[in-house]
């Protein structure tokens, strides 16, 4: 799988990045056929082919037709087709239908991809100003937040299929791990409280809702050193975890009982085999050392309750984090699936293997404010009734991930790589 070369802040590599993102993304759809490609499974997961249009279709507007003196529109209703959700930009085709659009084909995506490549290697062939320059590594950004989504969507679309249990790739690498008991965490990591300064300062890219960095006083804390394992949940399972109410919020039983959950999503339970889990490279036994995933955040609240601890704020989380290279299993081993933890003691998988839930709420940090006209819906307007996740996980791209960076999903949501890190009060 070709990987993609960590985002320089040099604005003057904007074209070598740019190539290498999209190729990127050419990459992870290689391997995906026509009709797999064209797939809606639920509501929450778009078709492959949509993600390719739509990262296209976020260039083209934003950048080719306004700042590209004799650009053509490559078709007139590419914009109402592939607008995600920028009400300023105008209409677009409802999110839950999709998977309803057997037209254009996958062969006219890429016709599209090319058509708008060519054009922005002619606009980053010119001088740039400030401005144009930061939208475009905005762009690549968002870019690689679909590259992600590509692979979550694509899993959940191939685990519908459960006569054939198809592989979208082979599992590249299987990185040594400690010792395979599944038990409780190795250990707890202690962290000094007092004033602390969170969120992005720096000449670097990030996101919107990562600034301002503003001041928090922390209490001591303790972070587990390593996640939650797949064999710790079974023993949340053995115990009664998904039949004691007192263990749940009130909506997550609801969502427990609304949804049937008795396992983690993906989990199997064969009656010869014992558990299995759908990975991206297929079936395979469940390895009670790899880090439980696709969890959703009710699930890990009442984990962290039934374990005697709760669940990290964010603020913890990224304190934690500060100084630490943003390194481990991501997306550019090739791996696309959890990982055990190093053998060794201190802070383990902080970077990569999943996102790890925290009990914050996604909102604004103080004196956020969105940025004016169609980009400043990129973030600000989903700040309500979802929660912060840290870390990056196993599909994340490589520079796509920095300690001060913000994921965000709806509680009841398990399709995305998510799940556990414990904390608790020192």
């Amino acid at each position: 799988m070709t990987v993609t070369p960590t985002l320089a802040p040099d604005l003057s590599d904007l074209l070598v990045a740019y190539q290498a993102v999209r190729s990127y993304t050419d990459a992870l759809a290689g391997p995906l056929s026509n009709e797999d490609q064209c797939i809606q499974s639920m509501p929450d997961v778009s078709p492959t082919k949509w993600h390719r249009a739509h990262v296209t279709w976020f260039f083209e507007t934003f950048l080719l037709k306004p700042r590209l003196d004799g650009y053509s529109e490559y078709h007139p209703a590419f914009g109402y087709l592939f607008n995600s959700y920028y009400e300023a930009v105008g209409q677009r085709h409802p999110r839950p239908e999709r998977g309803n659009l057997s037209r254009p084909s996958c062969e006219e995506v890429a016709a599209y991809r090319s058509h708008v490549d060519r054009a922005m290697a002619d606009l980053l062939s010119r001088p740039l100003d400030g401005p144009t320059a930061e939208l475009v590594t905005l762009g690549l950004h968002h870019e690689q937040q679909h590259q992600e989504l590509l692979l979550m969507d694509i899993k959940h679309v191939l685990s519908t299929n459960q006569a054939l249990w198809p592989a979208y790739n082979k599992l590249s690498s299987s990185p040594a791990g400690g010792s395979a008991n599944g038990q409780q965490p190795d250990g707890w990591a202690n962290f000094g409280g007092g004033e602390v300064w969170v969120g992005h300062d720096g000449d670097d890219f990030a996101f919107d809702n990562e600034s301002p960095r503003h001041r928090v006083i922390l209490p001591s804390y303790q972070l587990a050193d390593r996640l939650v394992t797949c064999g710790q949940w079974l023993e949340f399972m053995a115990d009664g975890g998904y039949d004691t109410p007192t263990l749940w919020l009130s909506d997550g039983w609801y969502q427990r009982l609304e949804n049937q959950w008795e396992a983690p999503s993906y989990w199997d339970l064969n009656p010869d085999e014992g558990w299995r889990v759908f990975a991206l490279h297929g079936l395979q036994p469940l390895s009670p050392d790899e880090p439980v995933c696709h969890l959703s955040y009710y699930e890990a609240d009442a984990f962290a309750r039934w374990a005697g601890a709760r669940l990290p704020t964010e603020v913890e989380w990224e304190h934690a984090a500060e100084g630490e290279e943003p390194e481990g299993n991501l997306g550019e081993g090739g791996r696309l699936h959890p990982a055990p933890a190093p053998p060794g003691g201190g802070m383990r998988q902080l970077y990569g293997n999943v996102w790890e839930w925290t009990s914050s709420p996604y909102g604004p940090y103080p004196g956020f404010r969105p940025a004016s006209g169609a980009v400043g819906e990129y973030n600000g307007k989903f700040m309500v009734n979802q929660f912060v996740l840290r870390g990056g996980a196993c599909v994340t791209p490589p520079g796509h991930i920095r300690a001060t960076y913000r994921n965000f999903f709806h509680p009841h949501t398990r399709w995305h790589f998510s799940g556990v890190r414990l904390a608790r009060d020192a």
